[in-house]
């Protein structure tokens, strides 16, 4: 019964079910409780599953090839460009830098070269799935750590090519007779760049046309069946000329980033990446052998942790070359010491090619399915204990900037999206400004526009001096992260009461907090484009432009009143009166516009409005532009 296909979708979905709002309910992750669901589910707690589970994790795969496409289709190919340097660059020295040491410590612990060599290749890959998965869970991806993190495991992606194609000269015993077997190097090296070709030309010439034509059917199944079709499709390709289906996928993803479909795919794809990431995770826990670790846990223990410090090691000191800041070194050593989902291959591979037998192979399974297991307690150590730790008195790994002379009226403290429309804006007004990031990356980038940032941590009260707050009239708070914003706000505060703070808040929490540590004024980072947009859809929906604006500025007067209300009541500490307070502004703000009676001020406002003026005028008879000109002079 428990071999029917129908229970095991059952157990599988329960498990997830049950497991993963329990893991994100103890601050575990996502990604955690996957893994923890897979080991209560798997042979060694409740032996729901078992031998089917080799099978489970083939099909689970193409999550990972989903998260691929999904990954590329948010990078443009002028993107993928910039960062070459540091996908070859820092992507390839952590695989030939680990696997190098990792083999050195095989050949050290009594195993021959060549198993020694392909022990390191295949512990030298890091988890694509668990570690953008977590990323993106904690928001980290778009930062200049999850960028460095992106990079190493797209070359990675990309060497498991040259790494299968090495291996059978590694084979100590004549490889299984395979289907491809004698195929001529030129033969293979033509269909790899046939296949790929072909992704290109599919992504450039062939998409945009079929979504097309799918979309003058109106019906929705077939863009989605379209868009799995062109997933699976490309990864089917890519397996029969022995290429990693990921990087396939990836590269198909990357040609239609630019696509006006691309959000149609992401929509279409996401809910099956998830649930087929979800399947592999759980995949991975229940295949952890838990009698094998049993068997000689010293042994097992010392493996992974060994591999996972070694591997540590190196991504630091690699992060640290490249120029990366301390927490985002950290971030990257820490989030890819582990051995990652394409080893369960290369491991199958070497052992059907003879590198090495079952044997050598069984303790390297347990070795990679434990290291995964730790990644996300390895991600809750990183952001409760190393971060802190790392960021403590603000001082950053790279010293700040030399700010030679800073006489100015305004200082910008971060000058990532937010910061660069004020900074665009003053500069238009010819108002001189010191800039201030923490981003190696903005500051680079922002040099090639001509503008002058100085890197450094705005929180450090040194730094602030050194910009000129002493003598500047505002500082404007414009950095992401809300931790930063608190400590720059409270550095200040006190060195300089003179000084006008002028914040930027992620949400009405964090408004509440930077107003109680000191900002004269917050502003909510997406609070004037949903205004605007409410004006928009009232227009859209008949209002007069000025009949618009009105009722729209009238609620804002409302909600800005209310808003310093619920501040002070907040700081107050008073629960029960806050949310009463918020309930009761609600009622007020619906009451407000109630008033607003629709048919009297379309009257009333009709005199405001030019066009309306315009129609009456044409009615009357307009006078002319001869009528209106003035009498010439005598």
């Amino acid at each position: 019964m428990t071999d029917s296909v129908l229970v095991q979708a059952v157990i599988y979905l329960a498990a997830a079910v049950i497991g993963v709002p329990l893991a994100k309910r103890a601050g575990l992750g996502a990604v955690l409780g996957y893994l923890i669901a897979g080991v209560v589910i798997g042979p060694f707690v409740l032996g729901l599953v078992g031998g089917e589970g080799h099978h489970v994790m083939h099909f689970a795969e193409f999550g990972v090839v989903m998260m691929l496409f999904l990954v590329g289709l948010e990078l443009r190919p002028a993107l993928l460009w910039q960062m070459r340097r540091r996908i070859f660059g820092l992507g390839g020295l952590q695989v030939v830098a680990s696997a190098a040491v990792l083999a050195g410590v095989a050949l050290a612990l009594g195993v021959a070269a060549k198993p020694a060599l392909a022990t390191g290749l295949i512990l030298a890959m890091s988890s694509t799935a668990i570690v953008l998965s977590t990323l993106a869970e904690k928001k980290l991806l778009a930062s200049s750590g999850g960028q460095g993190s992106f990079s190493v495991l797209l070359f990675q992606d990309i060497a498991v090519i040259p790494i299968l194609a090495l291996f059978p000269v590694l084979a100590v015993a004549a490889p299984a007779a395979s289907a491809d077997a004698g195929r001529p190097g030129w033969l293979q090296g033509l269909l790899v760049l046939g296949a790929v070709i072909a992704v290109v030309g599919v992504g450039r010439y062939l998409v945009r046309p079929v979504f097309r034509v799918l979309s003058r059917t109106g019906l929705r199944e077939t863009f989605t069946a379209f868009a799995l079709l062109l997933v699976v499709g490309i990864a089917l390709l890519m397996t029969l000329v022995d290429l990693s289906p990921a990087l396939g996928t990836f590269l198909a993803g990357v040609m239609l980033a630019d696509s006006e479909y691309r959000h149609e795919l992401e929509g279409d794809i996401e809910p099956f990446k998830g649930l087929l990431l979800g399947l592999f995770f759980i995949s991975v826990g229940a295949q952890i052998d838990f009698g094998l670790i049993a068997d000689d846990p010293v042994t097992i223990a010392g493996l992974t942790l060994g591999t996972m410090a070694v591997k540590l090691g190196v991504l630091y000191a690699l992060a640290r070359l490249f120029g990366f800041d301390r927490p985002a070194r950290w971030l990257i050593a820490l989030g890819l010491c582990q051995v990652g989902e394409f080893a369960f291959v290369l491991l199958s591979v070497a052992t059907s090619g003879g590198i090495f037998d079952a044997g050598f192979a069984a303790p390297l399974v347990a070795v990679v399915a434990l290291s995964m297991g730790l990644t996300p307690v390895a991600f809750i150590v990183l952001e409760r204990v190393v971060l802190p730790w790392a960021t403590k008195d603000g001082a950053p790994a790279r010293p700040a900037d030399e700010i030679a002379h800073a006489d100015v009226p305004v200082v910008i403290a971060g000058y990532g999206r937010f910061g660069q429309v004020v900074g665009r804006i003053l500069r238009a007004n010819r108002v001189p400004m010191t800039i201030l990031d923490l981003d190696p990356e903005i500051v680079e980038f922002v040099v090639r526009l001509d503008i002058k940032v100085h890197y450094g941590d705005a929180s450090r009260v040194e730094l602030l001096h050194a910009a000129g707050c002493a003598r500047a009239k505002v500082l404007v708070v414009a950095v992401d992260d809300h931790a930063q914003a608190l400590a720059i706000v409270h550095a200040a505060r006190e060195p300089f009461p003179h000084l006008q703070v002028l914040a930027r808040a992620k949400d009405r929490p964090t408004y509440y907090e930077l107003l109680h540590a000191g900002a004269h004024f917050a502003m909510r980072e997406t609070f004037v484009s949903a205004y605007e947009t409410g004006i928009a859809a009232l227009r859209s929906l008949g209002a007069r432009a000025y009949t618009a604006e009105r009722r729209a500025a009238r609620w804002r007067r409302h909600e800005e009143r209310e808003l310093a209300e619920l501040a002070a009541l907040r700081a107050s500490g008073d629960e029960e009166a806050y949310w009463d307070r918020t309930r009761r502004a609600l009622d007020e703000a619906e009451r407000l516009m109630r008033d607003e009676d629709p048919v009297v001020f379309a009257h009333r406002d009709g005199a405001w409005d030019n066009e309306s003026l315009r129609v009456d005028a044409d009615a009357r008879g307009a006078p002319t532009a001869a009528d209106e000109a003035p009498p010439p002079l005598a």
